[in-house]
């Protein structure tokens, strides 16, 4: 007699749960990361994600595996889901430029673009404390360096630029201005230059590519003992030029906003990996929903891709590792609206067949899978994955799950039973210790 559909999903989950139970490993020390640490050493590129921009336990695992990987293999530097101009000061920090800041939390303390709680909080303190640690003392060339791969930063690129070019191109950095001047009438807000895109014909579109066209011809006559600063003062001009195609398409409702961020981040990826003095691995640090291989959920059917996907068409599913992570319950930093107050929020348990639920049921606490060990086809029932942003209404539970084939989507998946949220220096901006029962240990 054949099984009922209801049958079917049960037997399926129970399949499920039995594959977690006989093969997660556990996860209780920064010594249980060796067997992962050892299968992401091959790679050329490890991406490791992040189910929540909240989460304590997702960003201090994530600092101990790219420490591990800093320390054990050949890395030339992690690049972030954030924005380049603020992480190029966090750069310039960690491997100790001339006239860079000595104080981490002063240097973080300038993130101030909401949601300033992903980068300005102690477990990222943490772990940049212990990389301009490691770097001290080593030649520029093998040093770890700190990069954003994002697109926001429209205004800040484009007063970056400026700055670099006055200093050594001042007739370049007038036609630069002239250029930038189209965004005058919108200020500092990308968001209204894009909305007004909408309503009266013409953009600014010209002119960023313009000014990168322009910097890209001379950039060999400024070459010197700082070609560091050309390469930082080119990715601004990049921005610049994507960033306006960002705040366009998304003000106009157009979901190719969405890969004209990704593709940014993967193009920014390129561009480091591709420099003359990267020898080595890059560890990117971004969402599940960028890591994770979009062709792997239902991204694809909205013609989405992400930077897991376009780096295993890039260079090859053997040269990337890709880590997702997840939980069944806890507590999360977020705000309940763009713009809104940071929040500390309750997580609720993991919805019934998830992901969250599987591990839950399996009764393995904290853990994590490798796929390539077992035989993982008992996973490979596209089920729900929990994504909360840095917008998030635990009321509304529905809509943050993305239907997943788990072992297609990563290569490796760690999971936290019970996760807390993350510590914010915004919310104390005059601590200059840890709270009290912060989880030190990079």
């Amino acid at each position: 007699m054949s099984l009922g559909r209801g049958e079917r999903r049960a037997e399926g989950m129970d399949a499920a749960v039995e594959a977690v139970r006989r093969n997660a490993r556990d996860l209780s020390d920064p010594s249980d990361l060796d067997r992962l640490v050892e299968a992401a050493s091959d790679a050329s590129v490890v991406m490791i994600g992040e189910a929540s921009h909240g989460t304590s336990e997702f960003y201090r695992w994530r600092a101990r595996l790219t420490a591990r990987l800093i320390r054990e293999t050949n890395v030339s530097f992690v690049g972030v889901e954030g924005d380049w101009t603020d992480c190029y000061d966090v750069n310039r920090h960690v491997r100790h430029r001339p006239d860079a800041s000595d104080d981490t939390m002063a240097v973080l303390g300038k993130f101030d673009r909401w949601p300033t709680w992903m980068w300005a909080n102690w477990e990222v303190t943490e772990f940049l404390r212990w990389l301009r640690e490691y770097n001290e003392g080593r030649a520029r060339s093998e040093m770890v360096g700190f990069y954003g791969l994002d697109v926001y930063s429209l205004t800040e690129s484009m007063e970056a630029v400026l700055d670099y070019l006055e200093d050594v191109d001042p007739e370049a950095a007038e036609r630069a201005k002239d250029a930038y001047q189209c965004f005058e009438p919108y200020g500092e807000d990308a968001r209204e230059y894009g909305r007004s895109t909408r309503i009266v014909p013409g953009d600014c579109e010209d002119e960023v590519i313009e000014v990168l066209a322009d910097l890209r011809r001379n950039a060999p006559e400024y070459d010197g003992d700082d070609d560091e600063s050309v390469f930082a003062a080119e990715q601004n001009a990049l921005v610049a030029k994507n960033a306006e195609e960002y705040y366009r398409s998304m003000a106009r409702g157009n979901s190719s906003s969405w890969n004209v961020r990704d593709e940014h981040m993967m193009e920014t990826l390129d561009r480091l990996l591709n420099r003359d003095d990267t020898e080595g691995t890059a560890v990117v640090w971004a969402h599940n929903t960028h890591v994770g291989d979009a062709r792997a959920t239902d991204m694809t059917d909205r013609g989405a891709v992400n930077i897991g996907q376009l780096a295993r068409e890039r260079y090859g599913e053997d040269e990337v590792h890709l880590v997702g992570f997840g939980t069944h319950r806890g507590s999360v930093i977020a705000g309940r609206a763009w713009d809104a107050p940071m929040e500390r929020m309750s997580v609720p348990e993991a919805r019934d067949t998830s992901y969250g639920d599987v591990f839950n049921r399996a009764g393995v606490n904290d853990s994590y899978l490798l796929f390539d060990e077992f035989d993982a086809s008992a996973l490979e029932t596209s089920r729900g994955q929990r994504a909360i942003g840095v917008v998030y209404h635990p009321d509304r539970e529905l809509g943050n799950y993305v239907p997943t084939v788990l072992p297609e989507r990563y290569d490796s998946f760690v999971h936290v039973e019970e996760t807390s949220a993350l510590h914010p220096l915004h919310l104390e901006p005059h601590r200059e210790t840890p709270p009290e029962t912060f989880p030190w240990g990079v």
